[in-house]
């Protein structure tokens, strides 16, 4: 039996409908080698389970090519179909899963279906942009966080002067000015990069730069919208709690400064739509902050007057059962309450507590989907850690699921997530994660030799293609087709470490300012760029942490949180990314086509990608010399005698000029640079038309 020529996946070459209703008919595809196989079975597991069996033959359709289609029919019930397949040639049988052809013994790797299970289309194959706000552009200096505007952590704040200066070690109470103005200022350049989604970092009233410790999910910060009325004291420059930070109380708790900023934002969503963008909001609800209105540990609403006592203030609080305190006779300032991990500036919100939070917090998820914000879909923070009990998690998600599409059905549901998110993914919770273990952790360990955070090391796994594609292939197994074409594929992001930085396999971290420094000393362009055209052609929606593209260095957070360097970006890498966003918009396979490994050994991985309208085939070699390989491109369906490579990249250079390379019996011989990288496509039509025209093909 031809083992190589067996595949199936759940894109839609290989199901139809991708994505079908409970009771309607689904066409499950298999393919073999022309002639080369006597049956095929889909192995139904009923109920789930692995010895409860039911085999369903497929019967064969067409022959194209090298290869047999088989297929066959099958009416959904109101559960999951769990299946894989059976291949017999004479006495020979062979297993097919979700990793190829399954060895006794191997991981059990399903293919599921959930009936009704839809993740956004628009979100399947999308280029996401991550914008952390503070420090990608200031489009108004007006709404700038003032120096000794109030106190964070026991210091008064400071209002950076110098876009450009270096990160202090601790970070979270400096402010350089970004702001959503700073956005709409660059969404003609956002465009120029063909990204289709923004994700930015929170932007409700929050006291630190990073707004991960929200004070009101009600409203847009107006340190990132607009201040309209700015009255009152600072504190001292000495000063360590925020009894007289009356300017700061009047910005973020004044109604007019709220409404204001609120309106900013609608207008600003109004424009990202118009040009045929979407935009989607972290929400922590998890924890909020010790600043929070429902708390109020800083007496920032207790000075408006207009607010009820927070939590921390008083046992009779509207809110006190929305957290959990220790010290039942605390009060007043009862500093006893739970916090995330033990910091005090996070309060955990107690969902078990208080039905009224419960609900609160679905509608604040409502509020934003809704006219006249709309915007398209929640990233969700540390979602995993919501509550108290998995049961409660679980519970809160599915409610949460439920508002989020009677709201807009068509909105997207993204979670952060470390580990096996199966439970969550089953299509009644969350739409997709952010994909750490199916991408950026494999991706990291395979090209660097570092983990995401430059904090561990592994010279085991760097070069290892084999490791690479295992770890990639075991965890993508574990979602669903939509939730993977629809994982938000990172290289970097604000918790972990730049890539480009990662590229210089040093392990090191800011513990000092000029430790700055390091993180930009060693790094190898050709493993960043091949980082990057992973991301770019690997099935999930590929999302730039912004600066990535620039040249912005970065050891793990805060130091991954540098300002976009606006008039000194490395203007060569930026136009190697336009170069890579135009292949993936011209090449559909990459988006949302099939994957197919071709090879994974020395260092080297080659993969194919696609669908009915052509192909395209990735190599990246990891090490640090060239290696001459033959890939047999046929396993990826490319059916003609050659392949335009149309991107090459290497530690020195790039070239996104076409070359054409020949494809004899299958299988295309290419010689590739060391952390080197190279793109290949292929049309059936594409190529039918210029053999034609070129003498000798």
């Amino acid at each position: 039996m031809l083992k190589a020529a067996l595949f199936s996946d759940g894109t839609r070459e290989y199901r139809i409908p991708e994505e079908p209703e409970c009771g309607e008919n689904v066409k499950i595809r298999f393919r073999t080698g022309a002639g080369d196989v006597d049956h095929v079975y889909a192995v139904i597991r009923d109920g789930g389970n692995r010895n409860e069996c039911r085999r369903l033959e497929l019967e064969k359709a067409e022959t194209a090519g090298r290869f047999d289609f088989y297929e066959r029919t099958i009416q959904l019930g109101e559960t999951p179909l769990i299946y894989d397949f059976e291949v017999v040639k004479g006495d020979e049988v062979c297993h097919y899963n979700r990793l190829g052809v399954s060895e006794p013994g191997g991981m059990d790797a399903p293919f599921v279906i959930t009936p009704g299970f839809h993740v956004p289309e628009w979100a399947k194959g999308a280029l996401m942009y991550q914008i952390f706000v503070d420090r990608f552009n200031n489009g108004d200096p007006t709404n700038d966080v003032l120096g000794d505007e109030y106190v964070y952590i026991g210091f008064p704040v400071a209002k950076v002067e110098k876009w450009n200066e270096r990160l202090s070690v601790l970070d979270v109470d400096r402010f350089y000015g970004g702001d959503i103005q700073g956005i709409w200022d660059k969404l003609d350049y956002l465009q120029s990069l063909k990204v289709e989604v923004l994700y930015l970092s929170p932007v409700f009233v929050s006291p630190s730069n990073h707004k991960y410790d929200c004070q009101d999910y009600e409203h847009i910060d107006p340190h990132y919208g607009v201040i309209v009325k700015d009255e009152g004291e600072l504190v001292a420059a000495d000063a360590s709690d925020n009894r007289n930070a009356k300017r700061y109380s009047v910005r973020t708790s004044d109604r007019e400064n709220l409404a204001a900023s609120d309106a900013f934002f609608a207008r600003f969503v109004q424009e990202v739509h118009k040009r045929g963008m979407r935009i989607i909001l972290d929400g922590v609800f998890n924890h909020c902050g010790s600043f929070n209105k429902w708390m109020d540990r800083e007496k920032i609403y207790e000075k408006d007057g207009g607010y009820e006592p927070g939590a921390y203030l008083s046992a009779d609080s509207p809110y006190r059962d929305f957290f959990l305190f220790r010290d039942a006779n605390g009060w007043p300032d009862n500093d006893s309450y739970e916090g995330w991990w033990g910091h005090n500036t996070l309060p955990k919100l107690n969902y078990e507590g208080s039905e009224k939070l419960y609900q609160y917090v679905l509608d604040i998820a409502k509020r934003w989907l809704s006219p006249p914000y709309s915007i398209d879909g929640w990233r969700l923070d540390v979602a995993a850690d919501l509550g108290h009990s998995p049961e409660m998690n679980h519970r809160f998600w599915r409610d949460f699921r439920k508002v989020v599409k009677e709201a807009n059905p068509d909105a997207l549901i993204l979670a952060e997530h470390y580990g096996d998110a199966t439970s969550w993914l089953s299509g009644d919770q969350w739409d997709t994660v952010m994909n750490y273990d199916a991408f950026m952790e494999p991706v990291s360990w395979f090209l660097t030799g570092l983990e995401k955070h430059s904090e561990q090391k592994d010279d085991h796994l760097l070069h290892n293609s084999q490791a690479f594609m295992c770890s990639m292939l075991s965890n993508m197994s574990r979602m669903q087709t939509g939730s993977l074409y629809a994982a938000m594929n990172e290289l970097s992001n604000h918790d972990h470490s730049r890539f480009l930085t990662r590229t210089n396999r040093v392990v090191g971290r800011l513990y000092k300012p000029e430790d700055a420094e390091d993180a930009e000393i060693g790094v190898n362009y050709g493993t960043f760029r091949s980082g990057a055209v992973i991301q770019m052609t690997w099935p999930g929606a590929p999302t730039i942490y912004y600066g990535d593209e620039a040249g912005v260095f970065g050891w793990t957070d805060p130091d991954n949180r540098r300002t976009f360097p606006w008039g000194k970006e490395d203007l060569e890498l930026t136009e190697f990314h336009r170069y890579l966003t135009g292949i993936r918009n011209r090449t559909p396979a990459f988006r949302r086509g099939a994957l197919k490994p071709l090879l994974a050994e020395n260092g080297v991985i080659a993969y194919g990608r696609f669908d009915a309208d052509g192909q395209g085939v990735v190599v990246v070699n990891s090490e640090d010399y060239s290696q001459r390989i033959r890939i047999p491109v046929w396993e990826a369906e490319v059916n003609g005698d050659f392949m335009d490579r149309v991107m090459a990249t290497d530690a020195e250079r790039y070239n996104a000029g076409t070359v054409r390379y020949p494809v004899t019996d299958g299988v295309m011989e290419v010689e590739i640079a060391a952390n080197g990288a190279m793109i290949f496509i292929g049309s059936k039509g594409e190529q039918m038309a210029i053999m034609v025209r070129v003498p000798g093909l």
